[in-house]
C-alpha cells in the first residue's frame, strides 16, 4: 500500500483513527448523559431547599425551572459549534475556547479562557469545602447520635480538606477526559443515591410532620435589604447547579461518529436535564416542605435530619464519592490545556514530554509524566489552600453561579451561534436569543451582588 492510500484510509476514519488523525472516539449516549449528570448533580443540589425557601412556593420552583430552560437552549446552540462551518461534517473544535477563538476570535478567547478556567477552578474549591463539610457530618451524626441531638459535636474541616486534595493528586494521574467514562458512571450513580436519600427524607419528614411548611413569600428577614441580599444569593446558588457548558464541547468530543456528534448531544442534553431537574425539584421543595423557615444551607450536612443517622451517613459518602469524580471532570479541562501549551512551548523538553512506565507492586504498570505530576500537585494544593481560607458553601457557590451563568452559558454560546448560523442583524431569531440573553445577564448581576455581599457579612462576622 503506498502512502497516499495510507494517509486517505487514516483520514476517513479507517485503522482506528477518526476524520482529524485523533484514536477513534467511543463515547455514546449513555457516557455522554453520565458526563453531564455528574457535572451538574454535585454540591448545589444540597443548597436548593435553602434557595427555595429564600424564594418561596412560587418563586423557587420558577426560578430552577426556568434555569433548566436556560441551561437547554445554552446547550442546544453550543452542541451546533462543535464543528465549522458545517455542524455535521466540517472542522472540529476540541473545547469551549476552540470554539471561542474560531468563531469569535483572539480578544474574546482571552475573556472566555479567563472565566472559564476561573470557573472551573472555583468549582473545584466550592467541592473540597463540600467534602470536608460531608466527612464532618458523617462524624456528628455518629456522635449526636450517641450523645444526643444538643450534644457540643463539632469537628474541624481543615484536615478533611487536606486529605481530600491528597486523594484528587492520586486521582490526578488519569490522563484525560477520554479515560474517565468509568468514573463519570460512579460518581453518577452516586449522585442520584444521595439526591434519593435527601428526597426521601424530606418526604417522610414531611408526613411526620403532617403538614407543608413554608410559605409563598420565603424566609422573612429582618428588613427588606438583608431579604433582597438573601434572594439574590439564592438566585446565585440556583444559577451554580445547572449549567455545564464549559465542558459541553470537551464531553461533545468524546462522542463517536454516526449519528453526528451535534444530535447526540443535544439528545444528552435533553436527557439529563430532565433527570436532574426532576431531582432538583423534589429536593428543593422537599426539603422546603419539611423545614420551611428553618431549612438548612446544606440539606444533608445542615441537621435538619438526624435519623435514621446511618442513612444521612450513606448518604454523605455518596457525596464523597461523587465529588471525587466531579473534582476530576472539571480538573480535565484545565490540565488538557497545560500539557497543550506546554508541549507546544517546549517541543524537545524531555520534562513537559517524556513519559515513565511505573510498576508498584500488586498493581498494572501506568505512565508518569514529570510536568504532569507537577502541575496537577500544585493545581490541586492551590485549590485545598483557598477552600481552607474561604470555606463558605451558600456564598462560595452563588459567586460560581453568577460567573458562570450568564457569560460562559449564555453569551459565548448565542455570539458563537450567531456566527455558526448567519443569523441576521434585527432578525426574529436575532431579538428572541438577544432577549433571552439580556434577562439572564440580569440574573448573573443580582447573584454576584448578592453572593457577594454574603461573604463579606461573614467575614466581618
Amino acid at each position: 500500500m503506498d502512502v497516499k492510500n495510507s494517509l486517505e484510509i487514516t483520514r476517513s476514519g479507517s485503522c482506528g483513527y477518526d476524520d482529524d488523525g485523533h484514536a477513534k472516539r467511543t463515547g455514546t449516549l449513555r457516557s455522554a448523559v453520565a458526563h453531564i449528570i455528574t457535572a451538574v448533580i454535585g454540591s448545589g443540589v444540597l443548597s436548593l431547599a435553602w434557595s427555595t425557601s429564600q424564594l418561596g412556593w412560587i418563586g423557587g420552583p420558577v426560578a430552577l425551572l426556568c434555569c433548566a430552560i436556560a441551561t437547554y437552549i445554552s446547550s442546544f446552540l453550543l452542541s451546533d459549534c462543535y464543528r465549522i462551518p458545517d455542524p455535521v461534517t466540517g472542522k472540529r473544535n476540541y473545547s469551549y475556547m476552540d470554539a471561542v477563538r474560531v468563531y469569535l476570535g483572539v480578544r474574546r478567547t482571552w475573556v472566555a479562557g479567563f472565566l472559564q478556567f476561573l470557573t472551573l477552578y472555583g468549582t473545584c474549591i466550592a467541592y473540597v469545602i463540600t467534602t470536608a463539610t460531608s466527612l464532618r457530618a458523617i462524624l456528628r451524626s455518629n456522635c449526636y447520635h450517641k450523645e444526643g441531638h444538643q450534644a457540643p459535636c463539632s469537628y474541624g474541616a481543615n484536615l478533611y480538606m487536606m486529605l481530600f486534595g491528597l486523594v484528587q493528586v492520586v486521582m490526578s494521574f488519569i490522563p484525560d477526559l477520554h479515560n474517565m467514562a468509568w468514573v463519570s458512571v460512579v460518581a453518577a450513580l452516586m449522585s442520584f443515591t444521595y439526591a434519593f436519600i435527601g428526597l426521601g427524607l424530606g418526604i417522610s419528614t414531611v408526613i411526620e410532620n403532617g403538614r407543608i411548611m413554608g410559605s409563598v413569600t420565603g424566609v422573612p428577614a429582618a428588613n427588606i435589604a438583608d431579604k433582597i441580599w438573601l434572594i439574590f444569593q439564592a438566585l446565585g446558588d440556583i444559577a451554580f447547579s445547572y449549567p455545564y457548558s464549559i465542558l459541553l464541547l470537551e464531553i461533545q468530543d468524546t462522542l463517536k461518529s454516526p449519528p453526528p456528534e451535534n444530535q447526540t448531544m443535544k439528545k444528552a442534553s435533553m436527557i439529563a436535564i430532565f433527570i436532574t431537574t426532576f431531582f432538583y425539584l423534589c429536593c428543593g421543595c422537599f426539603g422546603y416542605a419539611a423545614f420551611g423557615n428553618a431549612t438548612p444551607g446544606n440539606l444533608l450536612t445542615g441537621f435538619g435530619f438526624y435519623e435514621p443517622y446511618w442513612l444521612i451517613d450513606l448518604a454523605n459518602v455518596c457525596i464523597i464519592i461523587h465529588l471525587v469524580g466531579g473534582y476530576q471532570i472539571y480538573s480535565q479541562p484545565i490540565y488538557s490545556t497545560a500539557d497543550r501549551w506546554c508541549s507546544k512551548k517546549f517541543p524537545n523538553s524531555g520534562f513537559v514530554n517524556n513519559f515513565y512506565t511505573v510498576k508498584l507492586p500488586l498493581l498494572p504498570g501506568f505512565q508518569v509524566n514529570i510536568f504532569r505530576f507537577c502541575f496537577r500537585t500544585a493545581y490541586v494544593i492551590s485549590t485545598t489552600g483557598l477552600a481552607i481560607l474561604f470555606p463558605y458553601f451558600n456564598q462560595v457557590l452563588g459567586v460560581l453561579g453568577a460567573i458562570n451563568f450568564w457569560p460562559l452559558a449564555i453569551y459565548f454560546p448565542v455570539e458563537m451561534y450567531f456566527v455558526q448560523q448567519k443569523i441576521e442583524a434585527w432578525s426574529r431569531k436575532w431579538i428572541v436569543l438577544r432577549t433571552f440573553s439580556f434577562a439572564c445577564f440580569l440574573v448573573t448581576v443580582v447573584g454576584m451582588i448578592g453572593s457577594l455581599e454574603g461573604i463579606i457579612s461573614e467575614k466581618l462576622s
